[in-house]
């Protein structure tokens, strides 16, 4: 025998030696690549004194288990995942499963303690004899304590300390193997390995791994499959079938012939499943992970967002992060595929991705503020054609853009004002094609406003206008002579509590002379759920994505639900819906946008210089804001230069350009839903919260004005001079009409006469 008699006999004294401190600690050596000299100088006395001073207990953390965010209907949107696991419990592992890990991991796993003397003995002559390791000594129990302690680590060091080829490590983790099997039955711990253990490929425990590699469940995989598994945990990466399907072949058929020696499986059991083959790489699945993979990315982002927001989810941002992707959470959205395929359609109906304009449509529900809808033009990604911004939402969001300049889409909150105030729907105001508004005051709800040189004009028709006609045409000048009336402090009250903000800064909107004709940036997440507000008959429900969110064992975790509140009067919003439906009405400005037989409302904004055109309409059901943009840094006009749906934009309007993409989402959106309608206006609101105005005609201005002061109105005296048949630089008449009458405490302007019938 000679030598290999002398190495026997060595490893015989070697072990002896060990075994005078500690039988369990002595048996660690055998899985050490480290020569027995530096045993000897361990010393026993060493080794008694780190195995009590040793904790007892394993405090493991929860294994990372993969997250999913699910639409509305339970498709998934995204998987998020640091680890991609999904434990079942060892009932729903198949036995041949149990047996192959078993049989080539530690065939006496049920039969020793945490440490297998007879197989750390046998590995430590083998692995002396062999003058390195050949094969390991450490139980089931053993390797499910260091994969605990690896996945507990959360630095480089811890992971390290966890990992080392040291005496200590390797008493630590019989330490901590002694406390489970004290505390865990077998199966239990065979049941924790299974869910704990690196299967290759990205897969983490045995659910995972048979989805990916098998398109099935840990429940029904089959003896070479198991096999296949089983052999996996040695080496992941080096047995990994996706990286080389001849090792892994090898591999698995050793663990086979293992099954077979220890009469797990039969001879032809073990000469089938050698033939069969290993994997067919076509039934991979790939889990895709994150929002970048998901098929609604700027959705899922926002998403995303608003758990990290949750400070039920952690103490902070990235504590937050980092339970998202191994909570194993189950978060549920209200996104609607249907409804968002149709908002999809729209955008690839009337725009390309190598247009140089962005276009972007948000679609919320009235009445809940679930967001159910978010599509873009530009897809996502750092590519040419692509982004990473998401035009729909604020800045204040990973990736958000923080919205546009909305333009005329903000007469709407003065509608809400005036018609609060008690306006009637036939408030008429003289509307001339440009007006002369520097120097004039602006109350506010701090004082006053003034802009010093101010001459707005109308694009569209002008004239001695109602209301309603006036949102019909969007006229300028009614509207900026209806938010002197209303005062700036009432609309922008009524903007904030419907939830409209600057985008961009998180402010308030500016109390500006130029209000009514848009301010500060907002979003078409903002504008279509403020919108969605006088489509519920004024109750404003904050936006919601997220509709609940459950851990691991389903058991729901705190996340802002429905919250809804009544913003303004129902009669109010009834009023809004009337004049806004006017402009659907043939010859508004949303007349070509009507469709159907919905009872539908809406309004156009254009930016100064076409930078931006919005379209923003709902029906009782659904609420969308469309916009088309320039979204890059100087904006410029979308008439020049500009391309959408591969073509220059020769009508860079609300309804010529942002119109369409809102009719063709919302067609879409409606179809087979309950046809709904709006309240009819009250005659209290069409009629106005009037009293009688005193006739002043035919009188001198400053006799008119006492007696109207006297009335309870605010008074104004133009400078214009009209025609009319009485007589000169006396009153002509007032606006309001004396006939239609006045809201108390309105102001009334007097016009006089140039004499000239």
């Amino acid at each position: 025998m000679g030598g290999g008699g002398q190495g026997f006999r060595t490893s015989i004294r070697s072990l002896n030696k060990f075994l005078g401190v500690s039988v369990l600690a002595g048996a660690l050596a055998a899985g050490l690549m480290v020569p027995f000299a530096g045993l000897a100088e361990f010393g026993s006395k060493k080794a008694a004194e780190s195995v009590e001073s040793l904790p007892q207990e394993l405090e493991t953390e929860p294994p990372a288990v993969r997250s999913r965010i699910l639409a509305a209907d339970g498709s998934l949107i995204a998987t998020l995942y640091e680890q991609n696991r999904v434990p079942v419990p060892l009932s729903l592992i198949s036995p041949i499963m149990r047996k192959a890990i078993v049989a080539i991991e530690d065939s006496r796993f049920y039969d020793h303690g945490a440490l297998d003397a007879k197989g750390t003995l046998r590995a430590l002559i083998r692995n002396q004899t062999g003058g390195s390791v050949q094969q390991g000594g450490s139980s089931i129990t053993q390797q499910y304590v260091k994969m605990s302690l690896i996945e507990k680590a959360q630095t480089a060091e811890q992971r390290q300390a966890a990992t080392e080829v040291t005496y200590q490590r390797k008493l630590t983790e019989l330490r901590y193997a002694v406390a489970m099997e004290k505390e865990f039955s077998k199966d239990q711990i065979l049941e924790r390995y299974l869910n704990l253990a690196n299967f290759g490929d990205g897969s983490y425990g045995v659910q995972a791994a048979a989805q990916h590699y098998f398109r099935t469940t840990a429940k029904k995989l089959t003896l070479p499959q198991a096999a296949l598994l089983a052999g996996l945990v040695k080496n992941p990466t080096g047995y990994d079938p996706t990286n080389d399907l001849k090792r892994a072949k090898e591999r698995r058929d050793v663990v086979l012939r293992r099954m077979r020696e220890l009469g797990v499986i039969t001879a032809k059991q073990t000469n089938d499943a050698i033939k069969a083959p290993v994997i067919d790489k076509k039934k991979i699945l790939k889990v895709r992970n994150g929002c970048a993979s998901s098929r609604y990315p700027f959705y899922c982002d926002y998403v995303v967002s608003k758990l990290l927001d949750n400070p039920a989810l952690g103490r902070t941002p990235k504590d937050r992060d980092h339970f998202l992707k191994t909570g194993g959470l189950t978060v549920k959205t209200s996104l609607d595929p249907r409804i968002q395929s149709a908002a999809q359609a729209s955008i690839k109906a009337h725009s390309k991705t190598t247009d140089t304009a962005i276009a972007a449509i948000t679609v919320v529900e009235p009445g809940t503020g679930l967001v159910k809808a978010m599509v873009q033009s530009k897809p996502h990604g750092n590519g040419k054609n692509e982004t990473a911004y998401n035009y729909n939402v604020e800045k204040s969001y990973a990736g958000g853009y923080g919205g546009f300049q909305n333009g005329s889409t903000m007469k709407a909150f003065v509608l809400a004002a005036a018609i609060q105030k008690g306006l009637p729907l036939t408030y008429r105001i003289n509307s001339p094609a440009q007006i002369n508004l520097s120097g004039k005051k602006f109350r506010t709800c701090t004082g006053f406003t003034r802009d010093p040189d101010y001459r707005p004009q109308n694009s569209t028709r002008s004239g001695n206008l109602t209301m309603v006609e006036a949102a019909r045409y969007s006229t300028n000048t009614y509207f900026l002579q209806l938010s002197q009336r209303t005062g700036l402090c009432a609309p922008a009250t009524i903007a904030a509590d419907l939830g409209m903000y600057n985008a961009q800064t998180l402010q308030p909107l500016d109390q500006v002379v130029s209000f009514t004709l848009g301010v500060g940036y907002v979003t078409p997440l903002m504008l279509s759920n403020a919108y969605a507000t006088f489509a519920a008959r004024g109750k404003y429900c904050s936006p919601v994505v997220v509709t609940a969110l459950l851990d691991k064992t389903r058991k729901p975790i705190r996340t802002p639900s429905i919250d809804c509140r009544q913003a303004i009067a129902p009669e109010v919003a009834d009023g809004v819906n009337r004049v806004l439906s006017a402009v659907m009405e043939p010859g508004g400005t949303g007349g070509r946008l009507n469709f159907g037989n919905w009872d539908l409302a809406g309004k156009t904004g254009t930016i100064q210089d076409n930078r931006a055109v919005w379209f923003a309409g709902y029906a009782p059901n659904l609420a969308a804001a469309a916009v088309v943009a320039d979204a890059n840094l100087p904006y410029t006009n979308l008439m020049y230069g500009h391309t959408l749906d591969g073509k220059d934009i020769s009508d860079p309007t609300g309804s010529g350009t942002a119109g369409p993409l809102w009719q063709t989402a919302m067609e879409k959106a409606l179809d087979g839903m309950p046809l709904l309608r709006f309240v009819a206006p009250s005659n209290r609101v069409a009629r106005g919260d009037t009293a009688d105005l005193p006739p002043v005609s035919g009188k001198s201005p400053d006799e008119a004005a006492n007696i109207l002061r006297q009335a309870g109105f605010d008074v104004v005296i133009s400078d214009e001079r009209v025609d009319s048949p009485e007589a000169e630089d006396t009153v002509a008449y007032t606006d309001p009409r004396s006939r239609d009458g006045a809201p108390e405490g309105s102001l009334v302007t007097i016009y006089v006469s140039n004499g000239q019938n």
